[in-house]
Formats: C-alpha cells, sequence, structure tokens
C-alpha cells in the first residue's frame, strides 16, 4: 500500500528506518543525515507491506516547473517488487496535479558503481532520459548524472490519468483552458466522420447549480466547471451508427486534456443516464433539443484532495504478442 505522509516526525522516523538499512547507497553519514532532516519538509510517500516499511520517496521543487525526485529508499529484500514503480507513480500523479512540467533526479554515472548501475537502469526503466553530467557536482569519485522526464507528453499524461471524486478547489477554470479542452473532444475521431458528438460548456454558477441540483445522489458538487456532452443518431451507413464511439472518444481526448492542463475530472455517464434519467433533467436545464441526448458530464477544477493511482494487474496479464496465451506461459516474455 502507497501511504502520504503527513506528520513531518514519522516522515524523519521513516527515513531514518529506510536510508539506515541502505548502506551500499546511503553510507555517509553527513549526506544521510541531511537527506533525513530535509525530507520531513518534503511531500513525502511511504510503502507498507504488512507491518513493514518497504520504501518511502520524497519530492522537492527545484524551479517554478520542476519537480525532483530528492530521495528514493527500497528495501533490498524488495527490489524487483514493484516498490519503487509504485512510489514513483504517486509521486509523479502528484506533480502532474500540482502542474509542474519536468521531473529530475540527481545519481552516481553509471558504469563508476555497480550498485549504483542498477539504480541508473531503474531510472531508464520508468522513463528518464539523461540531460547531463557534471563532473564536480559531488566529488571527483561521484561523478552526478541529472535525468530528466517530461510531464507534459502524451504517453505520460495517459499513464497519470485517473477518475477523480473528491472536492475542487474554488478556483475557476479560464474560459481558455475550458475551450482548449472541448477542442481536443472535437478533434477526436468519428465514425465516416458523422460528427455526432457536441458539447456545452458550463462555467456560469447559476446554470452549474441548476444541474448539480439535479444529481441525486450528488457527485462533483464542488466543480467550477463542466463540460456536459450530448450525442445525437446519424447512422452512418445503411442502418449502422457510430455515435457512441463518437462520444467515448470525445470524452478520452477532454479526459486528458483535462490533466495535461493541471485539472481533474471524471467520466460520469451511468450516474445519469439510469432508469432515473438524470441526464433528461440536465438537458431541461440546458434547453437541449430532442434530437440529442446527455450522455456524460465533465466536472473540470483543479484537485482539493490527495488521490493515487488505483491499482492495476500487471501488463503480462493483460497483453499478448501474436497469438492467446495463459499468464502462466507468458512469464519469459518481455512484457
Amino acid at each position: 500500500m502507497i501511504r502520504f505522509v503527513e506528520d513531518a516526525n514519522e516522515r524523519r522516523k521513516i527515513s531514518r528506518e529506510i536510508l539506515e538499512a541502505l548502506p551500499e547507497w546511503f553510507e555517509v553519514e553527513e549526506s544521510r543525515e541531511q537527506y533525513i532532516r530535509e525530507s520531513a519538509e518534503q511531500p513525502f510517500w511511504v510503502s507498507v507491506g504488512g507491518d513493514k516499511n518497504e520504501g518511502f520517496l520524497c519530492l522537492k521543487e527545484t524551479g517554478k516547473e520542476t519537480m525532483e525526485l530528492a530521495v528514493m529508499g527500497v528495501r533490498k529484500e524488495c527490489h524487483r517488487k514493484g516498490v519503487g514503480r509504485k512510489l514513483f507513480a504517486a509521486a509523479k500523479d502528484y506533480a502532474v496535479r500540482k502542474g509542474y512540467e519536468f521531473i529530475q533526479v540527481k545519481t552516481v554515472r553509471s558504469g563508476v558503481y555497480a550498485d549504483y548501475d542498477i539504480t541508473n537502469a531503474f531510472y531508464q526503466s520508468l522513463g528518464f532520459k539523461e540531460l547531463e553530467v557534471f563532473s564536480e557536482y559531488w566529488d571527483e569519485a561521484n561523478p552526478c548524472q541529472i535525468y530528466v522526464m517530461s510531464l507534459k507528453n502524451a504517453i505520460n499524461t495517459i499513464s497519470t490519468r485517473h477518475s477523480y471524486r473528491g472536492e475542487f478547489l474554488q478556483e475557476s477554470v479560464p474560459e481558455e483552458d475550458l475551450l482548449t479542452i472541448a477542442k481536443a473532444g472535437i478533434d477526436a475521431p468519428s465514425g465516416c466522420n458523422k460528427q455526432t458528438t457536441d458539447l456545452i460548456i458550463v462555467n456560469d454558477p447559476d446554470v452549474l447549480n441548476k444541474i448539480k441540483a439535479q444529481i441525486v445522489p450528488p457527485v462533483a458538487q464542488t466543480a467550477p466547471a463542466m463540460i456536459v456532452v450530448l450525442t445525437r443518431r446519424i447512422n452512418a451507413y445503411r442502418d449502422k451508427c457510430f455515435s457512441v464511439q463518437d462520444y467515448s472518444a470525445a470524452i478520452e481526448n477532454m479526459l486528458l486534456a483535462i490533466v495535461e492542463l493541471g485539472y481533474q475530472s471524471c467520466w460520469y455517464e451511468g450516474h445519469i443516464t439510469d432508469d432515473d434519467r438524470i441526464c433528461d433533467k440536465i438537458a431541461a436545464v440546458l434547453n437541449v433539443p430532442e434530437e440529442y441526448d446527455v450522455v456524460c458530464i465533465l466536472p473540470v477544477g483543479k484537485a482539493k484532495d490527495d488521490f493515487h493511482a488505483p491499482g492495476k494487474k500487471p501488463l503480462s496479464e493483460r497483453v499478448r504478442f501474436n497469438r492467446w496465451t495463459r499468464v502462466e506461459e507468458c512469464s519469459g516474455s518481455k512484457i
């Protein structure tokens, strides 16, 4: 389990416990104590397995647009068990939600120490790219390799997008950002280019409140803006209509754009299209013509609450090459 740690004393205790168990990487007492002191004041995550702390990670801001992976430690017996990846996924989610564009990390250059070669390989496997080596940043015996990762690209945005159902900060969303999000939806592919999806951006507080009043049980009640997704049935050929595929592609594009711009959202479809037909009540508020159906609402705003990535099955359990295979048959795969 990955947990965000709030208490400074607990952060200090965990970092000492883990770093002192890793002398191969943190044998210099002065540096180790500095990491421990600084970690108490930094965003901090711990991985807990049973009754044992398996590892931790903390971040620090190094520039207006950049976070640094300040220190991470994972017990040796927990290496190659996904602990470090889960810690980093939580930290990267945090950096994306806070609107940072880059994350960097410093380590000893490959080819100097075998243990740090493992560390370098781990960072590269996460997607970090070599930026520069500073031979005398620490000292000549420990050349500093700086790795960097962009947080604003399609692959990273896909991997860090998760449904957000918490409260939103009461900060308005600029119309420019809302239009950027809507354009991402309109730019989605459409079956036979029939363009069956339309959108209504709602940022007027009075209209928002009228929509929220229709949603029972309540969701997205603190969202400062909302995008309402409409669809209409237009056959592509014969009796074939791809409106569901059209609006699904548009929604996914908008969810990615929302995260890319530093906001959060959730795909609310079933909640409003169930037997109580909340969607029809929303359509009435917005004067939607009869030939359109309201199929989804996307709240848009900055997250107030912390949240972490849900557990996902390993890629090897869901992806195969060339033919269907049982999970146990994939054990030697590169996936």
